[in-house]
C-alpha cells in the first residue's frame, strides 16, 4: 500500500481467502543506510523513528480497546519483533466500512475530525501512560534540538523553552494522537459508520488536546478558511468534548479545562511554528494566521 517514511518498511495489505478477510501488515525494517528527505538522516532521528514504532505497537497493545465507534482505531491482531525488525498486523479498516480517503475536504469532513480528536481526548484524559511518548506529537523540543540548533535567531527561539514547558506542565493532561494530519483518517462508505477512524500512533503520548486541534486544522483548511472558521471550530471542538466527557463518565472541571486549553491554543501553533523553522523554513503550513498565533503565543508569555 505504501512505503513507511525514509525507507524503513512498507504497510502492506493481505488476504486470507480461508478466512474469508484481509488484514494490514506493518512491517518495520530499518535501512542499513538512512536517507532522509530533507536531509535530517542523523542517528537521534534514527533512534526516535525506532521507539516511535514501540510506541504505537504499545499503543495499539494496551489502549486502543479503550476506543469505542467514536474514535475508531483499528484493532490489534498479532505483533512480532526481533531485533530492528518489526510487525503490527491490524484490523483493515476498509472492511469495517473505512475505505474513504481525503486529501480535500469539506466542512462537514472537518468536523468528523474534530469529533474524533475530541472523544479520543475525553476518552484518555489524565490516562496514565507510561509506556507511550512522554510527550505527544512528532515535534516536541527535546527530540529536535537538532532542528531548534540551526534555527534562526529571534524572539521565538528565545521563547521555545518557556512555551514547551507551558503546554507540558499543564493541569490537564490526556493522550494526543501526534500526527492527526488529513492522511491518517479514514472516512467511511456511503453506507458506513458515522464518524472517523484514524491511523498510525507512532507518536501518540501525554499533552493538551489543542495540540492535535491546531495541527489538524492546519492540515485541513488555507489560511483563509482558519481565519473565517476559526472560532466556529474551536467551539465545535468544546462542545464535542463536553459531550464526550459525559459519554465516557469522566470527572473533571470543563470550565476550568476549557479555559486552559483555550489559552494554549497559540502556544500549541507556535510550537510547531518554532519546529518547521529548523526543519524546513520555506515549508507551505507556514502562513499568516500561523504567525499571528504565535504572535499572540509571545505575547501571553
Amino acid at each position: 500500500m505504501q512505503s513507511l517514511w525514509s525507507g524503513y518498511g512498507e504497510i502492506a495489505r493481505y488476504a486470507s481467502p480461508r478466512l474469508k478477510n484481509t488484514f494490514i501488515v506493518k512491517h518495520i525494517s530499518p535501512p542499513i543506510e538512512q536517507v532522509h528527505p530533507r536531509g535530517w538522516n542523523t542517528q537521534t532521528s534514527h533512534q526516535r523513528k525506532l521507539k516511535s514504532y514501540q510506541v504505537e505497537a504499545n499503543f495499539y497493545r494496551d489502549y486502543a480497546s479503550l476506543c469505542d465507534e467514536y474514535c475508531v482505531v483499528p484493532k490489534l491482531l498479532a505483533e512480532f519483533s526481533e531485533s530492528q525488525q518489526q510487525i503490527i498486523v491490524l484490523q483493515d479498516l476498509d472492511q469495517a466500512g473505512f475505505s474513504l480517503r481525503r486529501e480535500q475536504v469539506e466542512m462537514a469532513d472537518v468536523i468528523l475530525g474534530i469529533k474524533w480528536l475530541a472523544y479520543f481526548h475525553a476518552r484518555f484524559l489524565q490516562q496514565d501512560s507510561c509506556d507511550l511518548s512522554p510527550v505527544g506529537t512528532y515535534w516536541y523540543l527535546a527530540t529536535r534540538q537538532d532542528e531548534f540548533k540551526v534555527m534562526q535567531a529571534g524572539k521565538l527561539k528565545d521563547a521555545a523553552q518557556a512555551i514547551d514547558t507551558a503546554l507540558n506542565s499543564a493541569r490537564f493532561q490526556t493522550l494526543v494522537h501526534g500526527d492527526a494530519k488529513l492522511a491518517n483518517f479514514c472516512f467511511p462508505d456511503d453506507n458506513g459508520p458515522n464518524g472517523l477512524a484514524a491511523v498510525d500512533f507512532q507518536y501518540v503520548g501525554n499533552g493538551v488536546g489543542v495540540k492535535d486541534l491546531a495541527y489538524f486544522l492546519g492540515a485541513c483548511l488555507n489560511q483563509d478558511d482558519l481565519f473565517r472558521y476559526e472560532h466556529v471550530l474551536f467551539d465545535e471542538y468544546f462542545l464535542q468534548f463536553k459531550n464526550a466527557i459525559y459519554h465516557y463518565q469522566v470527572e473533571v472541571d470543563f470550565t476550568e479545562l476549557q479555559q486552559e486549553w483555550r489559552r494554549l491554543y497559540s502556544l500549541a501553533w507556535a510550537d510547531f511554528y518554532r519546529f518547521l523553522l529548523g526543519w524546513s523554513p520555506n515549508h507551505y503550513k507556514i502562513n499568516p494566521y500561523m504567525q499571528k498565533q504565535t504572535d499572540i503565543a509571545l505575547a501571553s508569555l
